[in-house]
């Protein structure tokens, strides 16, 4: 089986300092990882590459099967589904919010002159539905809340039938009721056996869905552990990465940590 995402002994250098790396890594189909680590760690620059956004420094990059740098990612893009912050500023200002999902379809910014079957709208209504925000779908985008348009975003980021899904930090800036609510979603779509691989990223414990499978742990562009989530989600690794004593507890597949005095 060939992997999802493999990533060989890749470094990312900027200004003459690695910001990530050596890192060697995979992930297969079926697996949802959580990758975790203080600011700094590399975790945007490593989502970067894996969204094919920018390429390494040194190392190899191979996503869904093609090498980066030996394939056109604007063919490669549209097999993955990614949703960020970034994305949001990106949209038409009178931009609705169905358009931001079904857009996807053609990997566009913006609704112009493609020309969508019923198919296509009915998949955003749904993908809506299953995300909690259908009866949003004629607001302009730019009028939601924080964590509507992050539900708006990883609609759109499954639109297209993804093969691989990216998220970065998707439960961020929600309330402690929209966190919880997203979580539950999440743990319904790695139920799902045609979901895709996932990564999310994410700088709270707190803020992992209970179907994760597998983590990376960074810490200054490294990796600290990687694997199985429960032998990476430890306090020995998370006092390591964040050099102050952590004590980690799990409860019904869900992490909490706390300082230890």
């Amino acid at each position: 089986m060939i992997p999802v995402l493999q990533v060989e002994n890749v470094s990312v250098i900027r200004d003459s300092k690695t910001i990530l790396g050596p890192l060697t890594w995979q992930v297969n189909e079926n697996e949802r990882w959580v990758i975790l680590g203080p600011n700094g760690a590399g975790k945007s620059t490593l989502f970067a590459l894996c969204s094919s956004q920018i390429h390494p420094t040194s190392g190899s990059v191979h996503i869904l099967g093609s090498r980066l740098g030996a394939v056109d990612v604007f063919e490669l893009r549209p097999r993955i589904g990614f949703m960020g912050s970034t994305l949001i500023e990106q949209f038409p200002y009178d931009e609705k919010v169905l358009d931001v999902v079904l857009t996807a379809a053609y990997a566009v910014l913006g609704r112009w002159q493609e020309a969508y079957e019923l198919w296509d709208e009915s998949r955003a209504q749904a993908l809506l539905t299953t995300l909690g925000v259908r009866e949003l779908a004629d607001r302009k985008f730019f009028t939601l809340s924080e964590g509507e348009k992050k539900r708006t975003l990883i609609a759109r980021a499954l639109m297209a039938d993804p093969e691989i899904l990216l998220l970065d930090e998707p439960a961020s800036g929600l309330d402690l009721g929209g966190r919880e609510d997203l979580l539950k979603r999440f743990d319904l779509l790695a139920l799902d056996p045609h979901s895709p691989a996932t990564l999310i990223i994410t700088h709270h414990i707190e803020e992992i869905p209970a179907g994760s499978t597998h983590a990376l742990l960074l810490k200054g562009g490294s990796a600290i552990a990687s694997g199985q989530i429960a032998e990476v989600i430890t306090s020995e690794n998370l006092s390591k990465a964040y050099e102050m004593p952590i004590s980690v507890s799990v409860i019904n597949n869900r992490y909490s940590a706390n300082a230890v005095s």
